[in-house]
C-alpha cells in the first residue's frame, strides 16, 4: 500500500513538474515573440526623418565641382550657429560649427533607390552643382534630373524629381548628435533658414 501511495505521488508530482516546465516554455515563447514584434515595430518606426536612416552622417569635406563661396553669409565660417532642422535623429536643436558657406540653389527630392527599395519622398537637401549635366538656370518642381551625389545608399544615379527649389545660402557643419553623442564632420547641408544663432 505504501508503494503505491509513494508510485502515485511520484506520479503525480512528475505530471505536475512537467506542466509547469511547458508554462515557463510557452511564457518564453510569448515573451520572445512580443520583443520580436517590439523590434519589427520599432524597424518600422526608424524609417522617420523623410527616409534619412540610410544617411551617412559625416562627409569628406569635398565640395562638387562650380560651387561658389558664399560672398556675405549670415553665419561665417568657424562661427557656431544652433541647428533647428531634423533630418537625422540627434540634429535638431545641436550646436554647430560651420566648415563651408555657399550660394547655390538646394532641392528637396523624391526617388527610389538604385540599390532597391522602398521610396524616399522629401529627401533635404542636395544641391544644384550635385545634379548630372546640370546648366546655369535652376530646375523647377517636378522636373526629372539625375544626381550625382552620395549622401544615401542608392542615391548616386538615381533619376529623381524636384520636388521644390529654394535659390540660398547652404552649409557645410560639424556637430555632436543630441543623442547619442556621435561626432558628426563635414555634414551636407543644412540651409541658413536652419540655423539660429546661438
Amino acid at each position: 500500500m505504501k508503494r503505491t501511495t509513494l508510485f502515485l505521488f511520484s506520479l503525480i508530482f512528475a505530471v505536475f513538474l512537467a506542466a509547469c516546465s511547458n508554462n515557463q516554455e510557452n511564457e518564453q515563447d510569448n515573451s520572445n515573440n512580443s520583443s520580436e514584434e517590439t523590434g519589427q515595430e520599432q524597424d518600422t518606426s526608424s524609417e522617420g526623418h523623410g527616409g534619412h536612416e540610410g544617411m551617412d552622417h559625416s562627409g569628406s569635406g569635398e565640395i562638387p565641382e562650380g560651387l561658389q563661396d558664399a560672398e556675405n553669409p549670415k553665419f561665417a565660417v568657424g562661427s557656431q550657429a544652433i541647428i533647428n532642422a531634423d533630418h537625422m535623429e540627434g540634429m535638431n536643436g545641436a550646436e554647430a560649427t560651420i566648415v563651408g558657406a555657399y550660394d547655390t540653389t538646394v532641392y528637396t527630392i523624391s526617388y527610389t533607390p538604385t540599390t532597391g527599395g522602398e521610396k524616399v519622398t522629401n529627401h533635404k537637401w542636395i544641391i544644384h552643382e550635385e545634379i548630372k549635366d546640370a546648366g546655369d538656370q535652376p530646375y523647377q518642381t517636378g522636373d526629372e534630373v539625375t544626381v550625382n551625389a552620395d549622401h544615401m545608399e542608392g542615391m548616386e544615379g538615381a533619376t529623381v524629381v524636384i520636388d521644390s527649389a529654394e535659390q540660398t545660402t547652404v552649409y557645410m557643419v560639424d556637430y555632436t548628435s543630441t543623442t547619442d553623442g556621435e561626432k558628426v564632420t563635414n555634414h551636407q547641408w543644412v540651409t541658413e533658414s536652419e540655423l539660429s544663432e546661438k
